[in-house]
């Protein structure tokens, strides 16, 4: 995978080989407010509830002024259309972690390997350019394909919370993944 990084007219952009991780526009606000309110989307991760304008532009402006969040506009490099987004939070710098989430919101562009790709841009810019120690992510125990992904990067299962999430009417066990930076391994 290349990995190279270059500063855009918005901020870094970091280029892999068939996507980038690039800074979330204010173009980007109808793509992102149409995935946060896609239910089924919504379930892979959390309880869905409806987001309104109002709100969804108040949490895109509240990104620009947080230090303990970094977001990323995930792009095909092809032909430049946004298909997710990808952000590592919760940036703690005294314990050097943070924690990791992504979302394909493009269904089109699922099970196609952009996410595996993201993640590992993501996991190197956590590594090298935030000096984080460890990077974990939660994610739910009966999302077989997103904890596959995991692992093929690198993630250690490193437990379960049992009936954490509460979906539908149902219990669900959150799965807690982790990879440290000296596990971490460059891609060629």
């Amino acid at each position: 995978m290349s990995s190279g990084r270059r500063r855009g007219r918005t901020g870094i952009v970091l280029r892999g080989e068939r996507v980038a991780l690039t800074p979330i526009k204010e173009g980007d606000a109808s793509a992102l407010f149409d995935w946060i309110n896609e239910r089924g989307q919504v379930l892979f991760n959390a309880p869905y509830k409806p987001v309104h304008e109002g709100q969804h532009r108040e949490w895109l402006a509240t990104l620009q002024r947080r230090d303990d969040i970094v977001i990323f506009g995930i792009t095909r490099l092809e032909d430049s259309g946004l298909i997710g987004t990808c952000q590592l939070h919760s940036i703690n710098l005294v314990h050097r972690a943070a924690e990791l989430q992504i979302r394909i919101g493009d269904t089109g562009s699922r099970g196609k390997g952009y996410g595996t790709e993201a993640v590992l841009l993501l996991l190197k810019f956590g590594f090298n350019d935030l000096n984080l120690h460890r990077i974990y992510l939660h994610v739910f125990e009966t999302n077989s394909v997103a904890i596959a992904t995991y692992k093929r990067v690198g993630f250690t299962q490193e437990g379960v919370l049992r009936e954490a999430a509460h979906i539908d009417g149902r219990r669900q066990n959150v799965a807690v993944m982790g990879i440290l930076h000296h596990e971490y391994v460059v891609p060629r």
